[in-house]
């Protein structure tokens, strides 16, 4: 009998050359990132060469756009690339994905000052890195609401002063530009500042040790009273819009996916070669071992198809985006608890010797934890889906229209 693969795998998205290339690329950097991975894990070290690597083979630039000498990636081929990349080492690619996010979000919503932006753009397009510095101590989320307690203020040469602490900075031990949030003490206003790494008063402190993702550098920001140009103001208004959940956000779910895939792949390869002096054959052919296998394949087909479906719509469907973001919060939420399942049964397959660091597994069933505490945050989106779903209900025909429901927020 002959024995074809799934189809619902990221190469069978793969439409045209051009993800292909992509897909392929990704491959690669994973297949190198694999080998050194569990050192930088294990000691909680940045990675540094596989950032000289991202950059040298182009992969930053995936969502410049092309005028200014990036791919011009969408959502779509950001979501398969980075899925790929992420079964090689998730902290590379959850970190890099924060930086595609930033750069692919300003492409398509243009809400920056052009001089800006366009700068910005030209300088990713060859390495140049950025992330937002958004969760405070005392905020928490920035999906929470509340404003930052780090204060903005307007000198009389209209230049701003910053003063403030950042910490979940994500690739800060190699960013270019950190974009972050501050209350203008003014207007009392959320604005966001686009900081120089080279402006005096940036602070790095290294106080990152993590259980999960051990190696994406998410230090401390300390703002020391640090000026900008007045142009450093690059958006602000009293809601979160550089927060929205929106295509973009896709990023993350692909990261957890990858995690889930790989940690799949190597339970069956586990599976396949594990021989016992009480078996005739190999550990797969045991019912139970063969049923945990197909419950992790139960478990990947659905969240690849929702996330790969989702990805697509948001750039060929844009007159749809605002139905989109609900969907997208719960793919999220969605796609992480599958990918924990997953990874769960893996352990299951290859038992207590995946608890050994001389295997990925454990380290793969630390970083999908991980996803637990990215955006959005779980009980928010769920009460975002209730309350539409409650507001809905109370317009269906022959229902007098009201107002919808007023229920607490978290």
């Amino acid at each position: 009998m002959e024995v074809r693969p799934l189809t619902l795998q990221p190469e069978f998205y793969c439409r045209t050359d051009r993800h292909r290339a992509i897909l392929a690329r990704s491959a690669s950097l994973a297949d190198q990132f694999a080998k050194t991975a569990p050192e930088h894990d294990r000691a909680g070290t940045f990675p540094f060469g596989h950032f000289d690597a991202l950059r040298a083979s182009g992969y930053f630039a995936l969502t410049v756009p092309p005028e200014y000498g990036g791919e011009g990636g969408g959502v779509f081929e950001t979501v398969i690339a980075q899925e790929r990349l992420a079964r090689g080492d998730a902290s590379t690619a959850l970190a890099a994905g924060w930086h595609l996010y930033v750069i692919g979000k300003q492409a398509t919503s243009l809400t920056w000052p052009p001089e800006v932006r366009e700068r910005l753009f030209r300088e990713a397009a060859t390495g140049a890195l950025i992330n937002a510095a958004a969760s405070e101590p005392a905020t928490g989320s920035p999906s929470r609401g509340g404003l930052p307690t780090t204060r903005a203020v307007v000198q009389p040469d209209g230049s701003w002063q910053l003063t403030g602490r950042k910490n979940f900075t994500t690739l800060s031990p190699v960013l270019t530009y950190f974009l972050v949030s501050a209350t203008v003490e003014t207007t009392q206003e959320i604005g966001w500042f686009l900081v120089p790494r080279s402006a005096p008063g940036v602070k790095i402190e290294e106080t990152w040790d993590s259980l999960g993702m051990r190696a994406t550098g998410s230090h401390d920001l300390v703002l020391d009273q640090v000026v900008l140009e007045p142009n450093a103001l690059v958006e602000s208004g009293k809601g979160r819009s550089s927060a929205r959940t929106d295509g973009w956000n896709l990023h993350i779910p692909a990261v957890y996916l990858g995690i889930a895939q790989a940690a799949r792949d190597h339970a069956v390869r586990y599976a396949v070669e594990r021989r016992t002096n009480s078996l005739q054959g190999p550990i797969a052919e045991l019912p139970h071992i063969q049923r945990l296998i197909g419950e992790m394949e139960l478990g990947l087909l659905p969240a690849r198809s929702l996330l790969m479906d989702l990805a697509h719509r948001w750039d060929h469907e844009p007159e749809h985006r605002a139905d989109l973001a609900l969907p997208i919060a719960g793919c999220k939420l969605f796609v992480v608890d599958a990918a924990m399942a997953v990874v769960d049964k893996a352990m299951r397959v290859v038992g207590g010797a995946g608890l050994s660091r001389h295997l990925p597994l454990e380290r793969y069933y630390r970083d999908v934890r991980a996803g637990l505490h990215n955006p959005p945050m779980e009980d928010v989106a769920l009460a975002n889906l209730a309350r539409t779903a409650i507001a809905l209900a109370q317009q269906e025909p022959g229902r007098p229209a009201v107002e919808p429901p007023i229920i607490p927020g978290p």
